[in-house]
């Protein structure tokens, strides 16, 4: 078999083998077929696409390229959730010990932060010791063990995924909508789940800002997903304003165990909590109906048996687990603070979610570039959320930074996200659809 063959069979636009796309896969992530070629045939699938089967299939190919998890013997609902990334989406990290305390397995893979949008891996690691960097074997023992494990893709797992990324990234073909869902999912096939939730995020501060184009993404997934043999809901959510109050790591770590201790949360936060949770507790079969799910969900916060989860998963994996006791202490504090006040009295029109993020970056809570180093204590906490009324010289939102000079521009940035109108506007529901 050879690679220019498989270039010129997808330039013409015919369909591949899976054998075919096996080859391609391998040769990704063993480096035997060189980069120029690989680009090549991703910009031919750029302009000309993959089926449904080859989607399914290429996914497939592609976690098999590497090692994968063997979790059947665990029994149950092993169910996963991805987000396509937003501001202020620390959801996961309440989540997963959710649903692991209503019984279900919770194998989570999850992502770092690049440009506007936070990463959950970011998140965990500012909890001091928090390991995310663990093996197979060890993600095994662990959730055999506590039932919940968060971590990151390592080089075992899907590992042509890395390349083709980084390849479609210098290559201008990271829009294409089979490879975004192969990409996807080939890191949640090779996690051998059954159930996965996928919280796709439409609006400013969204990967898709457009909803018809998310929503054909959240069809896609649902399509490959079901063909992969996993069980798979859709929520399509909006992003046009950060989720909850804290956009920043550190602080979205601590909102996340606030809630886990009972305290109550930021109302949308909540409401995307509880929604994803009924979902997952579904899937793991630990509840007849979604809003059985939810009401499970909300038994284990209320009991303390979530909180407990978390503490397990943090021990386990090396951090602090005082932590989940008293968050104020053991998360990190950015040394500066500034207040945002608002120029006039009326109603926020605008709190634009994108700006928000890129703002945090600024402050140091996110990377403009992939090899940045983060500022944990760093971030937004917002008083404020669009609609609300507020009076001139009112906090807004408290900004955070270990540096004085991006403690400045921070503000600034933050200043064009934010518009006060003289009349309060209808923001519109929270979730808009569920697909299955």
């Amino acid at each position: 078999m050879r690679m220019l063959d498989l270039i010129l069979k997808k330039r013409s636009a015919l369909e591949h083998e899976l054998e075919e796309l096996k080859f391609i896969a391998a040769g990704a992530a063993d480096g035997s077929i060189p980069d120029y070629q690989l680009s090549a045939w991703l910009m031919a699938v750029f302009f000309n696409g993959l089926s449904k089967k080859e989607t399914a299939s290429f996914t497939r190919a592609m976690a098999l390229s590497g090692a994968r998890l063997e979790l059947k013997g665990l029994g149950g609902g092993r169910v996963d959730k991805h987000s396509t990334g937003g501001v202020g989406d620390g959801v996961s990290l309440a989540l997963a010990p959710v649903a692991a305390a209503a019984g279900v397995i919770v194998p989570m893979m999850s992502g770092r932060g690049l440009g506007h949008t936070g990463g959950t891996l970011d998140k965990l690691e500012s909890m001091k010791g928090f390991r995310v960097r663990l093996s197979p074997a060890h993600v095994h023992k662990q959730l055999e063990a506590a039932g919940l494990c968060m971590f990151g893709q390592t080089a075992e797992l899907a590992p042509s995924d890395k390349k083709l990324y980084a390849l479609r990234d210098a290559g201008a073909t990271v829009e294409s909508l089979p490879l975004i869902v192969a990409s996807i999912l080939s890191k949640k096939y090779a996690e051998d789940i059954n159930g996965l939730v996928m919280d796709v995020k439409y609006g400013s501060g969204a990967f898709l800002k457009d909803f018809k184009k998310s929503r054909e993404l959240a069809v896609a997934l649902i399509d490959t997903a079901k063909l992969l043999g996993i069980r798979c809901v859709a929520v399509l959510t909006a992003m046009n304003e950060p989720l909850g109050l804290a956009v920043g790591n550190a602080m979205e770590m601590e909102q996340s165990i606030r809630i886990l201790q009972g305290e109550k949360g930021p109302a949308d936060f909540v409401e995307i909590l509880e929604v994803l949770s009924g979902w997952m507790i579904y899937l793991g079969s630990k509840a007849r109906t979604p809003p059985e799910g939810v009401e499970k969900a909300k038994a284990v916060i209320r009991d303390g048996s979530a909180l407990e989860k978390l503490r397990l998963m943090v021990r386990w994996q090396g951090g602090d687990a005082r932590v989940a006791d008293n968050p104020g202490k053991f998360l990190p504090k950015a040394r500066f603070i500034t207040e945002f006040k608002a120029g006039a009295s009326g109603y926020i029109e605008r709190l634009d979610a994108r700006t928000v993020g890129r703002a945090g970056v600024v402050l140091g809570a996110g990377r403009a570039r992939a090899e940045d180093e983060v500022d944990y204590g760093a971030g937004i906490m917002l008083e404020k959320k669009t609609g609300d009324a507020v009076r001139r010289s009112e906090v807004l939102a408290r900004l955070y930074s270990s540096d004085a000079a991006k403690l400045a521009e921070g503000k600034k940035l933050f200043a064009s996200a934010v518009r006060i109108g003289p009349r309060k506007i209808e923001t519109g529901p929270l979730i808009r659809e569920i697909i299955r």
